[in-house]
């Protein structure tokens, strides 16, 4: 996909959850046969992404991250404020002129990258002074849609971002513009799920 330097679209992933539900670092389980977090690796190894960073507090996420050609920032900061901003200052720091920025969370194995490359080009057909935000969406029916994870958040949201209230992540901003957000639909339900627990990644194996 061909990029401006302005229109790039960079990604941070979110890899710095204590697991408290889960007991143990959830993003190092075994997941089809490797970490978990191989997977997210694995999603956004795409053209479409000018650069991703792994925000971490595990030296061993950080080091199969590092392997798979990922910039990593590796911190012992308590809040998620503090990895949202250390992953977008990270971004910056490879990217100036980043146009956007996509946060996906570690812990959503069954995640594609078709997904993730959809929500970029969407983000490319809109007109700079008009970007909304995407988020990665399903829709059953009638029903309203489900809105979750990946988001991706234009430039215009960088300073809201990297100034974040102690303790709070990307919903805060997400809230406060709600006519402005729009869905990118999954082909499935199961790539918005994450694994909070070990009995929901044994659940999300069966869709291997």
């Amino acid at each position: 996909m061909e990029q401006t330097k302005q229109a790039a679209v960079g990604c941070v992933i979110m890899a710095s959850g204590r697991a408290v539900r889960f007991g143990s670092d959830k993003l190092l389980a075994d997941f089809g046969g490797a970490p978990l977090i191989a997977r997210a690796l694995a999603v956004t190894a795409s053209p479409a992404l000018a650069a991703r960073v792994v925000v971490t507090r595990s030296a061993e996420v950080a080091r199969l991250a590092r392997a798979a050609g990922a910039t990593t920032v590796l911190h012992s900061l308590p809040g998620r404020n503090d990895t949202v901003r250390l992953g977008l200052d990270a971004l910056l720091g490879e990217c100036p002129g980043l146009g956007g920025c996509i946060f996906l969370p570690g812990d959503q194995p069954l995640l594609r990258r078709e997904s993730l490359e959809a929500m970029v080009r969407d983000f490319h057909a809109q007109k700079e002074t008009e970007r909304v935000i995407l988020r990665l969406g399903w829709r059953a029916g009638g029903a309203e849609p489900l809105l979750g994870s990946p988001v991706l958040f234009g430039s215009g949201h960088f300073d809201a971002l990297r100034a974040l209230p102690e303790g709070r992540g990307g919903g805060v901003v997400i809230r406060q513009h709600p006519g402005y957000i729009r869905a990118v639909y999954a082909q499935s339900a199961e790539e918005l799920e994450d694994a909070d627990t070990v009995e929901r990644l044994e659940a999300l194996k069966r869709f291997l």
